[in-house]
């Protein structure tokens, strides 16, 4: 496990002072032996007060180096701890900017959703399908009946219900073949009212059947729903 750099600097500290004051006692102690070959009581004591100087200076540089290694330790959490406070600023920062971005586009997307469904009502939804023949003498009692439902959102007010009926051959247009509810004509008929389901899923459906005992000709119907949503 790798030591912090401000623990190493004060290790490194000790030492070149305890070296430095371990070169002068040794030089000491040299010049005295070399002085003095045989020890004199005053030599000793003085060898013994350097032992003391030098146990103190060893002490002392312990201490300041653990001390030093303490404040340094102390510096960096320190410091730790206020880039901690910016990093967790800066996160924090980020989620809000993050949920404003989301909200943003949440609310974009409805407009954008909101501005379809409008177009889509003033233009109309539109539903056809083809009804085949009766049988042979078919009357309306047993004729053929079919719904057609628009899906519309439950929001939505229905403005109109457009009714369209004309022969499965036939190119005219569909302008000149509208029939009014309960109309009969060409041997079919609208019912005289639509019908709505419940709303399901933000939606509803708008219904009209149509009923058809013609045995000439298959017929091609037509439904457009017409709606607005509030503003």
């Amino acid at each position: 496990m790798l030591l912090p750099e401000s623990v190493l600097a004060a290790i490194i500290a000790g030492t070149a002072t305890l070296s430095a004051s371990f070169l002068q006692l040794r030089s000491a102690l040299l010049r005295d032996n070399a002085s003095n070959r045989t020890p004199s009581a005053a030599t000793r004591r003085k060898s013994r007060l350097q032992l003391i100087i030098l146990l103190v200076i060893i002490g002392a540089a312990a201490v300041s180096g653990f001390a030093l290694s303490q404040w340094l330790n102390e510096g960096e959490r320190a410091a730790q701890a206020v880039m901690q406070r910016e990093l967790q600023a800066r996160v924090a920062e980020l989620g809000r900017a993050a949920s404003q971005l989301e909200l943003t586009r949440g609310s974009e997307r409805a407009d954008i959703e909101s501005g379809v469904w409008r177009r889509i009502g003033a233009e109309g939804v539109v539903v056809t399908a083809t009804v085949p023949v009766c049988r042979p003498g078919c009357t309306e009692a047993d004729a053929t009946a079919v719904t057609l439902c628009a899906t519309i959102p439950d929001n939505a007010s229905v403005l109109e219900v457009a009714l369209f009926s004309r022969a499965a051959d036939s190119d005219a247009p569909w302008s000149s073949s509208r029939f009014l509810p309960g109309q009969e004509a060409a041997e079919a008929r609208f019912a005289e009212t639509y019908s709505e389901s419940a709303p399901e899923a933000g939606m509803r459906q708008v219904c009209q059947a149509f009923t058809h005992w013609s045995a000439a000709h298959a017929r091609t119907v037509r439904v457009v729903v017409r709606y607005s949503l509030p503003i």
